[in-house]
């Protein structure tokens, strides 16, 4: 029998060892809030399937107009403090949750260096550690920003990113994401990718034929995954996927293919965190992130 001392350190050793292999751990990020239908956050969170959630969007902001989300059915934008007991109990779960600005329809742009820093005071006062009288989902302190940027201009992300990445010398972290489409680099958000300020980078390999998975091929979405990883430095990388073929005009893969084919091929990257899902939604129809979890 092991001496006590033996014991302790065995136990010691095998505490760390399972730490390291669960911070390691992939996991599954989706997008919520665009659809009534979706189900709540908490329902989302209590799902097991997910380790990140983007709550989706904050469409407007920048260019001296007064920011506003839209969470689609969940609530009028005056009134969605009620996701606050959400957001919490998300987090008590380990799952980091988001605000994700931006999307394929807003009017957002950022027009100088003060309207980045204005929209980050912002960010930061309203949704962040900050403090204002109009928290949109209340008390709760989101984790941080997720960039989906996909219109408007391509100018001043990268001073927002580095305006909220200031802020984590507060105290609580700020996590920084992004949405690019899969073309490198992104018209968007590239020059705001290189900061290499972002924890965490789910590129869109879907409505992008160039960079695409298409059936009985990967070479496309293999070429883009290395050259993402290869030459943006980021935490972590997802492939970021629709989560059913009527989530997207193109780029849905079967399960079969991405547990047999795809995540064989680009699990091996140091940078690799996983698969993202557009959208909670049309993951309910599919119930896609349930049949790939154990193999993400």
């Amino acid at each position: 029998m092991a001496s006590s001392s033996a014991t302790t350190l065995a136990l010691f050793l095998f505490v760390i060892l399972t730490a390291v292999v669960h911070s390691k751990a992939a996991g599954i990020a989706i997008y919520w809030g665009q659809n009534g239908n979706e189900g709540t956050l908490a329902e989302t969170c209590a799902s097991g399937n997910y380790e990140y959630v983007n709550i989706a969007f904050l469409p407007v902001f920048g260019n001296g107009q007064t920011p506003q989300i839209n969470l689609a059915g969940h609530c009028d934008p005056g009134s969605c403090t009620g996701l606050s007991s959400d957001i919490k109990s998300c987090q008590a779960k380990g799952i980091k949750v988001m605000l994700s600005i931006g999307g394929g329809a807003g009017s957002y742009a950022l027009t100088s260096t003060q309207d980045a820093r204005q929209v980050a005071t912002y960010l930061w006062n309203n949704f962040l550690g900050g403090h204002s009288s109009s928290r949109p989902f209340g008390p709760a302190v989101l984790d941080g920003i997720d960039f989906d940027i996909e219109g408007g201009s391509s100018q001043h992300y990268n001073e927002l990113a580095s305006f909220l990445s200031g802020y984590s010398k507060k105290g609580k972290k700020v996590y920084l994401a992004a949405a690019p489409q899969c073309p490198f680099p992104d018209a968007w958000i590239g020059n705001a990718l290189q900061t290499g300020l972002f924890d965490y980078v789910w590129i869109q390999f879907y409505n992008n034929a160039p960079c695409q998975y298409s059936p009985g091929s990967i070479d496309n979405l293999e070429n883009a995954w290395k050259q993402w990883t290869s030459s943006i430095h980021a935490t972590k990388i997802f492939l970021g996927l629709p989560a059913a073929p009527a989530a997207a005009g193109s780029g849905f893969i079967p399960v079969a293919d991405l547990n047999s084919k795809v995540l064989p091929a680009i699990k091996n990257s140091a940078k690799y965190g996983g698969v993202m899902l557009w959208s909670k939604y049309y993951d309910d129809q599919t119930g896609y992130s349930k049949a790939i979890k154990n193999h993400v």
